[in-house]
């Protein structure tokens, strides 16, 4: 079963106005898990598709959406896929990839059939992001031994992590898909500090590795008026691209960031320093 949602995306001026319950509708993805079901919502950011999915009794196909006019979810699409469960399979067009926890598998345009299964009786949970393709690139799984791993931040400063970058154009071609898996290690809190925008593309954050009853205050807006939204395990929110996004935890936590938009420079970067934000 597929379930999805359509978000509009926002104005930076009517952005100032939004109270919490706001800001929460408009940004906020809360049921990202649900068992035997795919939950997609549908973003006139850069027209990217965050989702999630759970399969529990039998393996779940990527069924199309009626916002795509498409036959195949991947007719003009290409397909991020990170898993943040137990061991777990999926099966593009009759070709098997096993993906275990934090592996990730990018999805080329084009492709028909899309399963997500369990595999050796654990759960897995499929988050997936999507957007626009123009062209069909091969299939390929990341795993954790090809990974870009970067050591950032600082103990001092409380925003030690570990930087996986997955699909990204250095290790997977692609044609607007980035994505990555950041790890913040014990005692450490702050992610994505001194915080940044990139006017040319959009961003999704995940947030995983939360337990309860810890939380991650997760912060947005123009550099110089932004907003906080409180998260909870396995929650996602909308950047658009004329905000920061950074975020504090109540502990250290997990988190998936996804991107599409005008180029593959992950470098690409308006940095903010603390000391300018309001």
């Amino acid at each position: 079963m597929t379930n999805f949602s359509f978000r509009y995306a926002t104005n930076p001026t009517d952005f100032k106005k939004y109270g919490t319950d706001e800001l929460r509708e408009q940004f906020l993805i809360e049921n990202i898990f649900v068992p035997d079901e795919i939950q997609l919502t549908y973003s006139m950011y850069d027209r990217y598709v965050v989702g999630g999915v759970m399969p529990v009794k039998s393996s779940l196909k990527l069924e199309t959406i009626p916002y795509l006019k498409s036959e195949n979810f991947l007719d003009r699409r290409e397909l991020g896929i990170i898993n943040v469960g137990g061991a777990g399979v999926v099966t593009v067009d009759g070709v098997v990839y096993e993906l275990n926890t934090k592996e990730a598998l990018y999805v080329g345009q084009g492709c028909k059939e899309v399963f997500f299964a369990n595999a050796d009786g654990q759960q897995a949970l499929f988050y997936i992001n999507s957007s626009p393709a123009h062209t069909c690139y091969p299939t390929k799984k990341i795993g954790r031994e090809n990974a870009e791993i970067i050591l950032l931040g600082d103990e001092i400063t409380a925003n030690k992590r570990i930087l996986n970058k997955l699909i990204v154009n250095s290790i997977v071609q692609t044609c607007q898909l980035q994505m990555g898996l950041t790890e913040l290690l014990p005692g450490n809190v702050w992610n994505t500090m001194p915080a940044h925008t990139h006017d040319r593309r959009m961003e999704a954050y995940f947030y995983f590795d939360i337990q309860a009853p810890q939380t991650v205050c997760h912060f947005m807006g123009e550099p110089q008026n932004t907003r906080h939204l409180f998260m909870q395990n396995h929650q996602a929110v909308l950047s658009p691209e004329w905000s920061i996004h950074s975020g504090a935890g109540t502990s250290n936590y997990s988190f998936i960031w996804g991107m599409a938009g005008e180029n593959l420079d992950y470098g690409d970067m308006d940095i903010v320093a603390p000391n300018e934000l309001r």
